[in-house]
């Protein structure tokens, strides 16, 4: 089994416990992975309390995707229907709701674990990053325009 990195480093899963890529995976308070087959959620402590629950909640993604503002909620989707699809990972700022009031910014780092050629779970980080967009409304980004020459 190997998990794939967005630009295409495949990560053995017997790779050593020093790997600087490997490590924060498994072991930081912003990880977050999900099961395909059921939708299950494993989140790290800090998640949860980006999102609003308490330290012992375990999360149901139908409930969660319900904080995501709308416009986020769409490119994530899209986003992750084409990671599972090309097995590969992407980076991107979502705007939520938390269960405990407010607006927060949240920067989702996805990558997908792959059984041979099946992609069998998703994980990454989630870290807030509020701070970057202030009280500004989320801004869609328009598609880079591609230039044949």
């Amino acid at each position: 089994m190997a998990d794939r990195f967005d630009l295409g480093r495949v990560i053995e899963r017997d790779s050593a416990p020093s790997d600087p890529v490997r490590a924060p995976l498994d072991t930081s308070a912003n990880a977050w992975s999900c099961e395909l087959a059921g939708q299950l959620l494993d989140w790290g402590t800090d998640v949860r309390r980006l999102f609003g629950y308490p330290a012992d909640h375990r999360p149901q993604r139908d409930e969660v995707v319900t904080l995501y503002e709308e416009s986020s909620r769409a490119a994530m989707e899209r986003l992750r229907a084409h990671a599972i699809r090309h097995r590969r990972g992407f980076t991107l700022d979502i705007a939520i709701q938390p269960v405990d009031g407010g607006r927060r910014w949240v920067r989702l780092v996805t990558m997908p674990v792959c059984e041979g050629k099946a992609v069998t779970r998703l994980k990454g980080w989630k870290a807030d990053v509020s701070h970057l967009y202030g009280d500004a409304a989320p801004t869609p980004v328009p598609a880079p325009t591609l230039s044949r020459g």
